[in-house]
């Protein structure tokens, strides 16, 4: 990968980067700081990565900054449950993005980095595997219990809503 390559990565790349960390971890400065640390990483390999290869190189960067980040808030005691139940929170209906992100924010944090990637960025089963060192079938799994569990928890606030 050549300078002007890399530039056009930085240029398509990091905002989706960075919507993908700050959906997962909800903090914007630790979002900042995993885009830059992948696109440092990324300069750092930029002569043994191709520019077709960097988009899939950036998002595991991430996915595995991320992964760092939850087991070190875990081990330090201030991480929420990630196996919490769904159930009905009473808030003011506000809109439908709030309570999908309530509800995604209940999923445990794989099968919400699948759902992301899968849903929301528009990865195969065959690449969200590779960033996340599952295979397909596991990547396929962890998306119906993420769409269950969110159908579910929808469906509970239509029946209170409605």
């Amino acid at each position: 990968m050549n300078v002007t390559e890399y530039n056009l990565c930085v240029e398509q790349l990091s905002d989706r980067v960075y919507r993908f960390a700050l959906k997962s971890l909800k903090d914007e400065d630790r979002s900042q700081d995993i885009v830059q640390d992948c696109f440092e990483k990324l300069w750092l390999k930029k002569d043994g990565i191709a520019f077709e290869k960097a988009k899939s190189y950036l998002f595991t960067s991430a996915y595995h900054a991320m992964v760092d980040f939850w087991r070190r808030e875990k081990f330090r005691g201030e991480a929420e449950n990630l196996e919490e139940t769904f159930s009905y929170e009473p808030h003011q209906y506000s809109g439908l993005k709030p309570i999908i992100n309530r509800a995604l924010d209940k999923l445990p944090e794989i099968q919400r980095t699948v759902l992301l990637l899968r849903d929301y960025e528009g990865y195969d089963y065959g690449e969200i595997g590779r960033i996340c060192d599952l295979n397909e079938s596991q990547v396929k799994v962890y998306i119906y219990r993420a769409r269950l569990a969110m159908k579910n928890y929808l469906g509970s606030l239509k029946a209170v809503l409605g």
